[in-house]
């Protein structure tokens, strides 16, 4: 009778030896990994391969670089080779939904997906990008309860943000983006939020930047979570002027290359005490997908010395 084989991620077992062994494979070892087109940028694996070695665990986390045309296939080889789950990244975060078993209530909210965990078959999506974001947030001792938030998108890191955080207990979100291809995704996730929570959300433009500068003067926090300020407008920022600022609210951008971004220098300037740039957001969301894989914490303050030593 064949061998039945637990797809959970188990501790490195080998005689002789303890502790973490970076780059150990057998016939043992679980398989987890991204698909998204293109793929070679990511830090992924990086990430997960070093905390699978630093906890003695033995898996491995590989890329895969997937389209939407051979999204199937894929989807059904995490079932065919026993997976533990992957990763997904664009353009396959809307596409992936159709070929899963579940959703979790993010992940409906948002109609998108970041991670499958495969359990014995049973593929369900997660979307940890916006508890990513929050947890990075909370690691600082910085909270969204009762708060008013101005946000600055309606795309891939947006939308998570702002459902997570109308599920953790903002009390109010102001959207605002520009009249363009994401302008029906941010009604879109207005009208979610108002129905599906208990916080109040508004969508606003962007080209508006009177009702702007007003929204992020009331506001308890800030967060931009578009592509301004990343390669090629690592030069540029939706707020130029320190005084929209008070130095009490929290300033967040969700870019992490450059590390400091022209809106986090504008921050400075105002002396705001709260400023973040992306790199924590994108640990912490992979240390919830690493947890729904593993059942395990991340160790993610070790990650953390990686990824600024790789900077």
């Amino acid at each position: 009778m064949a061998d039945e084989r637990n797809n959970e991620i188990e501790e490195t077992k080998i005689q002789g030896v303890s502790g973490p062994i970076t780059g150990w494979l057998d016939g043992h070892t679980i398989l987890v990994g991204l698909m998204a087109y293109p793929i070679r940028h990511t830090m992924s694996p990086t990430m997960h391969n070093n905390a699978f070695a630093k906890l003695g665990l033995n898996g491995a986390y590989l890329c895969f670089e997937i389209d939407n045309e051979k999204l199937p296939g894929a989807i059904d080889a995490i079932r065919t080779l026993d997976m533990r789950g992957s990763n997904v990244s664009m353009p396959n975060k809307k596409k992936v939904i159709p070929y899963l078993d579940k959703l979790d209530k993010t992940s409906q909210m948002c109609d998108a997906v970041n991670t499958i965990v495969n359990e014995h078959g049973v593929l369900t999506g997660y979307t940890t990008d916006g508890m990513g974001w929050l947890r990075a947030l909370k690691k600082d001792g910085q909270d969204v309860k009762g708060k008013v938030i101005t946000l600055a998108g309606a795309g891939g890191a947006a939308t998570p943000i702002a459902v997570t955080a109308s599920l953790e207990g903002a009390k109010e979100i102001r959207i605002f983006n520009l009249d363009d291809d994401k302008w029906a995704q941010a009604v879109k996730n207005v009208e979610t939020i108002n129905k599906e929570t208990d916080c109040v959300a508004s969508v606003h433009h962007l080209e508006d930047k009177e009702d702007f500068k007003k929204s992020i003067a009331e506001s308890d926090i800030y967060c931009d979570a578009t592509s301004v300020g990343m390669n090629p407008l690592q030069d540029q920022t939706l707020v130029e002027d320190p005084s929209w600022f008070h130095e009490d609210m929290v300033v967040s951008d969700t870019v992490y290359a450059p590390r400091k971004t022209k809106l986090m220098e504008v921050a400075e300037k105002a002396g705001v005490k709260h400023i973040y740039n992306g790199i924590g957001m994108m640990i912490e969301q992979g240390a919830a997908a690493f947890k729904l894989w593993t059942g395990k914490e991340m160790p993610t303050d070790y990650i953390q010395e990686i990824m600024d030593a790789d900077k």
